[in-house]
């Protein structure tokens, strides 16, 4: 038979349990400085136009931002096709146009969009989309 101590504990331990759990339920929203698309997208060109900036941080850089819920600007992926032509790397430049081709979704508008506006970058570096390249047919 239980002890009529172990059962105030229990029941203690319970009421104790049940004021330290109702905090946790309080959203907690961070209180860092929120970033305007004009920094985010500054600071990306920045990150692509490193000098310095070697294969692996390109890759790095192009598949974080992929990862984030948006489709990154042409000034953005201008800097980064600028980066691809300096280390001579023509397939992570394809790969980033193929890239922003799936991130545009559903949403027809949005990829011819980026080329027409990269035009200018595409024909000074002289990469070809993966269209005129044949590659969207594969």
């Amino acid at each position: 038979m239980i002890s009529a101590a172990v059962l105030r504990a229990v029941a203690s331990l319970t009421r104790a349990r049940a004021a330290h759990t109702a905090p946790l339920a309080v959203r907690c929203f961070s209180h860092a400085k929120v970033e305007t698309d004009e920094e985010f997208d500054s600071r990306w060109v920045t990150y692509f136009s490193k000098p310095d900036l070697d294969a692996w941080e390109l890759r790095k850089g192009m598949n974080t931002l992929i990862g984030y819920d948006l489709v990154p600007e042409p000034k953005i992926l201008a800097s980064a096709l600028r980066a691809c032509r300096r280390l001579d790397d023509l397939a992570s430049a394809i790969r980033i146009l193929e890239a922003v081709k799936d991130k545009s979704g559903p949403h027809q508008e949005i990829y011819p969009y980026v080329i027409q506006e990269l035009g200018p970058t595409l024909q000074e570096l002289g990469i070809s989309t993966p269209e005129e390249l044949g590659i969207h047919t594969v």
